[in-house]
């Protein structure tokens, strides 16, 4: 470890595999150690079954779970978009290569207790049963204009200046009511609260157009999910990183971050000191630097059937938007199964997530819960949100904030990108990548 690196990533959570693939690519020479034997922190995939029982203090399944190997359940579930930054990212950095994915095979969002297909195109707006007659006319007209406006052309605006005008103006121009706007907002553009409707209407635009460009891609929903679940995902990006010169250790203590004068200089392990100028983290390799800013509540439900109402789908998304259910945030329901090779034949895995906002969290994903039917067996965890206290251009040291209860990607990409950003002083360029992976192992 006496070497000198531009960059030390601590932790293998899906955060700091990105991050490391990404620095790579740039350029920088990075050495990735993790104190743990796995891949993926927090977010690690656990297998066999056995496993999973055996973290949560649950007796062993018993043999109608199949073989313990056939499971493969995430900790952390997210979806990534189709057309979204992390696939672009996959892409453009070739380690789609290492993976396979399905598109989920629905969207759906939660209005008075019943849950309806999230509609996203024209004939789908007039046919929903989230809407009256009337108010499905003036959302296809809305969803016409959003489709239609170019940023680079103002003609295309209708009148309408997206960028100086709120998303609160644009919602009026079309009059739509506050039951449409609740879903265009929480289950389309994916915000986690209703801040965005005083912002500038052109990031929800942006966004719907994201759902959109990705529901184009493939069809049912605009949702991918690798098969074998998420923990290949970290294991591609450290792939990445090896081929453009990056180190991996796995199991090797991290004893201290190293500073001097308030700045990075290295890390230590038992005698060993690697150098370097900057230090990527997640937040449980830095508790004095990070606050607690909330928990997330998490529950892993096995049940062997679909979710009524999905036409029996194999995998699923559903969005309960906070005002359906008198809350503050959205509750957020994942459903994937044995044709993800994630569980064992006939067998789903749903979760269910949320932002803690009571003293009885369990109580507060009863919606979610609800829709699912008979569970056989359930896992709940409560973890905390620790975001970092300073954004770590001074000390060089820079620290992602823990995973959120959404159940896709969008937040997570966020995050990396501002890190990445914060660390380089530049926006992550992906054509930056030179060639694809084939190139390089030749």
């Amino acid at each position: 470890m006496d070497e000198e690196y531009d960059a030390i990533v601590l932790g293998t959570g899906l955060k700091e595999c990105i991050l490391s693939g990404m620095l790579s690519v740039s350029g920088k020479k990075v050495l990735h150690v993790d104190r743990n034997k796995y891949y993926g922190g927090e977010s690690a995939s656990i297998t066999p079954l056995e496993d999973l029982f055996s973290k949560f203090k649950a007796p062993p399944p018993d043999e109608s779970y199949g073989r313990g190997r056939d499971w493969n359940v995430d900790l952390i579930p997210k979806f990534l978009m189709a057309n979204g930054i992390l696939v672009k990212l996959l892409i453009h950095t070739g380690v789609t290569r290492y993976l396979e994915f399905k598109s989920i095979e629905g969207s759906y969002v939660y209005k008075s207790g019943k849950i309806s297909k999230v509609p996203i195109d024209q004939s789908e707006a007039l046919s929903s049963d989230l809407m009256g007659m009337f108010e499905k006319r003036r959302f296809k007209n809305f969803l016409t204009w959003v489709q239609n406006m170019q940023e680079d052309d103002p003609k295309s605006w209708d009148g309408f200046d997206p960028f100086s005008n709120s998303m609160s103006a644009l919602y009026n121009k079309f009059s739509l009511d506050k039951n449409t706007q609740d879903f265009t907002g929480h289950a389309l553009a994916l915000y986690r609260d209703d801040e965005y409707i005083g912002q500038s209407a052109i990031n929800t635009v942006r966004k719907i157009k994201l759902y959109s460009d990705s529901l184009a891609r493939y069809g049912k929903s605009p949702y991918l999910y690798p098969m074998y679940g998420l923990g290949e995902l970290p294991q591609g990006f450290a792939r990445l990183s090896a081929i453009y010169g990056g180190t991996y250790m796995l199991d090797k203590p991290i004893d201290e971050i190293v500073f001097e004068d308030g700045k990075v200089i290295g890390v230590r392990s038992g005698e060993e000191i690697a150098k370097c100028k900057q230090v990527f983290c997640d937040p449980t390799y830095v508790p004095d630097r990070v606050k607690k800013t909330g928990q997330v509540i998490r529950c892993i439900c096995l049940m062997d059937h679909p979710i009524s109402n999905t036409g029996d789908a194999l995998s699923t998304q559903i969005i309960i938007p906070q005002k359906q259910v008198g809350r503050h945030s959205d509750i957020y329901v994942s459903v994937v199964s044995y044709t993800h090779q994630v569980a064992a034949k006939g067998w789903f895995i749903a979760m269910v997530s949320t932002t803690v906002e009571t003293n009885n969290p369990e109580l507060e994903i009863k919606p979610g819960i609800d829709l699912l039917g008979p569970i056989k067996q359930k896992f709940i965890s409560i973890s905390d949100y620790l975001v970092p206290t300073d954004d770590g251009t001074q000390s060089q040291l820079f620290v992602s904030t823990s995973y959120d209860a959404t159940t896709h990607f969008e937040t997570t990409c966020l995050d990396v990108l501002d890190i990445f950003k914060r660390a380089t002083g530049e926006e992550f360029d992906v054509n930056k990548v030179k060639h694809e992976l084939g190139d390089e192992e030749q």
